[in-house]
């Protein structure tokens, strides 16, 4: 299987997103080497990861009011995850496998586009992600999304 390699492009510059991103391509790393034996434990390992990442992410857009679809997407992802996981370990390795060489596509998307964007909204209103303090508070957006069913960002 394909490694995924750590490149500029995802790199966007606020510094605690930077490396939970390269956590995440390390993991990637280990569930696309995994051999078969270990493939469900390396893909437990991801999933765990990948709650953390996407919960850290969630807290930063949750304290700013960060308008869009962000969390559906990460919803969304946790859930095919979820459900290939078990798939998999049913005996659905094909799935598995097959998870894997979509999700490098898939993570330089969301990061170029949806988190380029979180971070870029985070570093012009100054916040700091480790107080949660807001250097300028006048920047932030009144427009919020729901992500209720039938909503827009559904």
């Amino acid at each position: 299987m394909k490694r995924m390699e750590w490149n500029d492009t995802l790199e966007l510059g606020l510094a605690p997103m930077d490396a939970t991103h390269r956590e995440f391509v390390e993991c990637y790393n280990a569930l696309a080497e995994a051999p078969e034996a270990d493939f469900i434990d390396c893909l437990d390992a991801f999933i765990a990861h990948t709650v953390e990442h996407f919960e850290q992410e969630n807290r930063w857009m949750a304290a700013v009011n960060f308008p869009g679809c962000h969390k559906a997407e990460h919803d969304r992802v946790l859930t095919v995850l979820r459900d290939v996981r078990r798939l998999a370990a049913a005996g659905d390795m094909a799935l598995g496998r097959r998870l894997v060489e979509e999700l490098p596509p898939w993570f330089e998307n969301h990061a170029s586009g949806m988190d380029a964007a979180l971070a870029f909204h985070l570093e012009t209103i100054g916040f700091d992600t480790g107080s949660g303090d807001i250097a300028h508070p006048e920047k932030l957006s009144g427009v919020s999304c729901s992500t209720a069913e039938g909503s827009a960002c559904g």
